[in-house]
């Protein structure tokens, strides 16, 4: 029961300190900022629903690519002026 308990808390910070890591740190632009933190995000969740390694791959590649398109869009929204 301590192992699941554990599990659950490390999951649940996880998340937390992977944005504030990357809101601290920034990138140079929104796109490569969402896509580090969508890269975080989906590790921790790849690795919460699957348990392993490929599980926790697919997810920070599928969420770095989520990231980096909303990102781009962001980026591009803001060069129009909107």
């Amino acid at each position: 029961m301590k192992t699941k308990s554990k599990m659950w808390g490390t999951c649940l910070a996880l998340p937390g300190l992977v944005i504030t890591a990357s809101l601290s740190v920034g990138c140079e632009n929104n796109a490569k900022t969402n896509a580090l933190i969508g890269a975080g995000v989906g590790a921790v969740l790849g690795q919460a629903l699957g348990g392993s390694t490929e599980a926790t791959l697919i997810g920070a590649g599928v969420g770095a690519a989520g990231g980096y398109a909303i990102g781009n869009e962001q980026d591009k929204n803001e060069a129009d002026g909107r």
